[in-house]
């Protein structure tokens, strides 16, 4: 079976090659012989696209013609299809579109992996300020100088499938798996047998490949435990000595502290402290509050899309926790 599959996969790249060259009749005849003896979705969407009023699948604004246009795209922008001065919303909207249409799951278009994998980092690093200011200053100069050194300066901090959830609040249901790895994302089957033999192959490895990072990491924590621990937690940590609670004086935030906190802070040290305390909670509530949004808007988007009036009305029911939160603080802090 596996020397069946590596033949289909070289008359993929036979036909594929025809298909370039204009010679739809030889990328027919190879498509064919490739689904006799190792049929896949990627096959019967190049066969059906070819059977298109008898045109090869690069014309028409195809599949395969939209991959090539994005992998062809210079710079972010492009790839996106917007300006340079473009909005968040101008990027939500382009992103939204592209994701659905070039997800691995929808889209078997050679290459649609890659693509999705750009759109993502392209929304990632121009939906992110600080990124995107950086992108504008240096993108250019170095995407003319060293293009791989310009991606590679500009990654993305999540990966295409996360962020994909994030907007749409769950990927296509399907029976693969796509995994971030390296930079690059991976497209593997569920197969159990399969992961155990390439985790026990792997696992040394990693092991050495990994030793000199958990020195560093090892080096790293025994450096902090020699640093003053901060007074205080949002949350309760045992490990940390933080079991009490307390409140701030203002916007009535809990927080825990430890044994001895009473004793240490008092006065303006306790003000400060308190001060730092609700700074902590804003900024964690502000985090919240945009990724309750990102899902909330996702889901909407998805539904109507997809003309789901199901997920539509979950969608609309959905609440923003975060977002009322940090309204009522506004509230709060204006009075």
């Amino acid at each position: 079976m596996d020397s069946n599959k590596d033949e289909a996969e070289r008359c993929i790249k036979i036909a594929l090659i025809a298909i370039n060259n204009k010679q739809p009749d030889k990328a027919r005849k190879f498509l064919e012989k490739a689904h006799r003896l190792f049929p896949t979705d990627q096959v019967k969407n190049l066969l059906e696209s070819l059977a298109h009023n008898g045109k090869p699948p690069d014309e028409n604004g195809s599949p395969l013609e939209a991959v090539r246009k994005i992998k062809s795209c210079k710079d972010y922008y492009q790839i996106l299809g917007v300006e340079k001065t473009a909005s968040e919303e101008d990027l939500k909207k382009a992103y939204r579109k592209l994701a659905l249409k070039f997800h691995p799951d929808k889209n078997h278009a050679p290459g649609a992996t890659e693509a999705f994998k750009a759109i993502g980092n392209a929304y990632a690093v121009l939906s992110n300020t600080e990124k995107r200011r950086q992108y504008d200053q240096y993108g250019e100069e170095r995407s003319n100088t060293n293009r791989h050194r310009h991606h590679r300066d500009f990654e993305a901090d999540i990966s295409p499938e996360d962020l994909f959830n994030m907007f749409f609040g769950g990927g296509f249901p399907s029976s693969n798996v796509h995994v971030y790895r390296n930079g690059r994302m991976h497209f593997a089957h569920h197969n159990r047998q399969e992961r155990r033999e390439q985790q026990r192959d792997g696992g040394l490895a990693l092991f050495v490949q990994l030793m000199p990072i958990l020195i560093l990491i090892i080096v790293s924590a025994l450096s902090q435990m020699m640093v003053t621990q901060p007074p205080y937690s949002l949350s309760y940590r045992p490990s940390a000595g933080h079991i009490h609670k307390r409140h701030t004086s203002n916007l009535k935030v809990l927080f825990y502290v430890g044994e001895r906190f009473n004793e240490e802070y008092a006065g303006n040290n306790l003000k400060n402290v308190e001060r730092s305390v609700e700074e902590d909670y804003i900024s964690n509530l502000r985090n919240n509050c945009w990724k309750e949004k990102q899902q909330k808007e996702g889901l909407l988007y998805r539904a109507r899309y997809f003309g789901d009036s199901e997920l539509y009305q979950r969608a609309q029911r959905m609440g923003t926790p975060s977002c009322s939160r940090l309204s009522e603080i506004q509230l709060i802090m204006d009075g």
